[in-house]
């Protein structure tokens, strides 16, 4: 667009129209399922009518046809629209595409965005009006998120700290570094007491 229509598009004015009068580009890629206009008209219901239909001269929707498929369900009569007649009418069909394909190439910063979500969970807002699946809000207030650093293997010391062997006190406990299977391995970890407990899983005790 030109400087000329920038300008032109600083002037645009909000109004309200019938929704009858609205007509759906026919071409229109984007598809709306029940289940995301269900969702659409809950945000409606939730926090209003905040972002108006855009249309061209004859009232053809250029953006907002899920908005428009929302009031219907809610049953509004009037929604509220802004009028972009200084666009052509090859910028109209490629702002049908680029107003949807743009908003999918933002991202999200996955920590704020569990932090808003727990905080307006503590606020008692209903999340389901913030259109993430119900696994998704999960995830976020409950951090299913595995840190990558868990997952890492590190490398082993070139001299371990612990060596066959070696005994380590634990308070009352004692471990010892070595082979469960050995007889003398065993006797040096129990230095002469007598456990009242045997777990038999051989060869570790880890079952």
């Amino acid at each position: 667009m030109s400087r000329a229509g920038v300008a032109e598009g600083a002037g645009l004015r909000l109004e309200h129209r019938a929704i009858e009068s609205l007509i759906p580009y026919a071409r229109n890629a984007r598809t709306h399922s029940e289940a995301q206009v269900a969702l659409i008209a809950g945000s409606i219901r939730e926090f209003g009518f905040t972002n108006p239909v855009l249309v061209d001269g004859a009232n053809g929707v250029i953006a907002g046809h899920g908005r428009a498929l929302a009031a219907r369900k809610l049953g509004l009569t009037r929604v509220p629209v802004i009028e972009l007649a200084h666009l052509s009418a090859a910028q109209r069909r490629a702002y049908v595409l680029a107003d949807n394909k743009l908003a999918e190439r933002a991202g999200w910063d996955e920590a704020l965005l569990a932090l808003e979500v727990g905080e307006l969970s503590e606020l008692m807002v209903d999340l389901a009006t913030l259109g993430f699946e119900p696994g998704e809000i999960d995830a976020l207030l409950h951090g299913a998120a595995p840190d990558p650093r868990e997952e890492e293997t590190p490398e082993p010391p070139p001299v371990p700290v612990s060596q066959p062997g070696d005994p380590w006190l634990l308070g009352r406990h004692r471990v010892l570094c070595g082979d469960a299977t050995d007889p003398a391995t065993v006797a040096r970890l129990l230095d002469g007491v007598r456990p009242p407990l045997m777990a038999t899983d051989p060869p570790y005790g880890v079952g």
